[in-house]
């Protein structure tokens, strides 16, 4: 049996964890903290878990396996940390932190401890990317990757804290980190630059560069409230020999090449946001979404954030 807690619960993307409890039988809900009572206590009821509201009393009483990390943004890297000390596996929701100092910390704590930090980047296993990595040979060497990111604000059903600078943290680091991972799968970058651009902290671009490559990821808060979709994403990935536009929000992926005509290509089935990454914890392993990419993907984030926040020059990430 793999014992799952909660730590922080303000979030709905909570619910990735409590999707794979509801799946698999040896996966058990035992605790959800957070500093609202209320808020735990509606998550912990259907599984019969026990509530807290010191994420650290949780972890001392009950000595998890994994922590699902959800809470308001700015407290995520202390309480990664503190379940990484603890001796847990952590699950978080993105952003995985709001800080470079926190990222840091959380670096430090994993490294230390050997226990695994996996960001839940459900992109990667929508059926539009799974199938966009069996095909993207066929577009050549892809050296342009540009993507588009609206997201419906719902202003009225946002808490306080989501327009709070220091506990929101930003544009570019909550919403581009999906993008950022996806065009890395596909260029195999692995250095080079990122600059940000944020217009009254609801529009934003992220632009990476590096060898034989360049991707610009925009995300915003501006999807018209009359859109029948939350977010109309999409990706295009431009190659050598062709092209492939991932219409996420539409499940499809359109493929033209020098040899063919714009068609879609067939799509496999995809995976929940937490399934591949519990299973492997299970199985004692390490998930695919490694520490390593969680920890690059989240600092490039962070990094554009900072470049949007300054004077928008450019700033060097790697992998190594």
């Amino acid at each position: 049996m793999t014992r799952i807690a909660i730590a922080g619960a303000a979030h709905p993307h909570v619910a990735y964890a409590t999707a794979e409890v509801d799946q698999v039988a040896a996966f058990e809900l035992v605790a959800v903290a957070d500093p609202s009572r209320e808020t735990a206590e509606r998550w912990a009821a259907p599984y019969d878990a026990e509530v807290f509201t010191d994420h650290r009393q949780m972890l001392r009483d009950l000595e998890p396996d994994v922590v699902m990390v959800a809470g308001i943004y700015g407290d995520r890297g202390q309480v990664v940390v503190d379940a990484l000390e603890a001796g847990c596996h952590v699950i978080a929701d993105k952003p995985l932190c709001t800080t470079l100092e926190d990222l840091e910390a959380i670096a430090e704590a994993a490294r230390r401890t050997g226990r695994h930090v996996t960001l839940l980047l459900e992109k990667r296993y929508y059926p539009v990317t799974l199938a966009a990595l069996e095909i993207a040979g066929r577009v050549g060497a892809i050296h342009g990757v540009t993507s588009s990111g609206p997201h419906k604000l719902n202003r009225p059903t946002r808490p306080a804290w989501f327009f709070e600078r220091e506990r929101y943290g930003g544009l570019l680091n909550d919403l581009a980190v999906h993008d950022i991972d996806a065009a890395l799968l596909f260029t195999g970058l692995t250095a080079g630059t990122v600059s940000g651009t944020v217009v009254d902290s609801s529009y934003g671009v992220a632009t990476l560069s590096g060898p034989g490559a360049v991707i610009t990821a925009g995300v915003d808060w501006m999807n018209p409230a009359g859109s029948p979709v939350h977010g109309d994403y999409r990706m295009k990935l431009v190659g050598t020999e062709g092209t492939a536009e991932l219409l996420w929000a539409r499940n499809r992926l359109v493929l033209t090449t020098t040899d063919l005509a714009p068609h879609d290509v067939p799509l496999p089935a995809g995976f929940r946001p937490a399934e591949k990454p519990l299973q492997a914890l299970a199985a004692g392993n390490e998930p695919d979404i490694t520490t390593d990419r969680s920890l690059l993907v989240t600092r490039i984030a962070l990094l554009a954030q900072r470049s949007a926040e300054t004077d928008g020059s450019p700033l060097a990430w790697t992998a190594d």
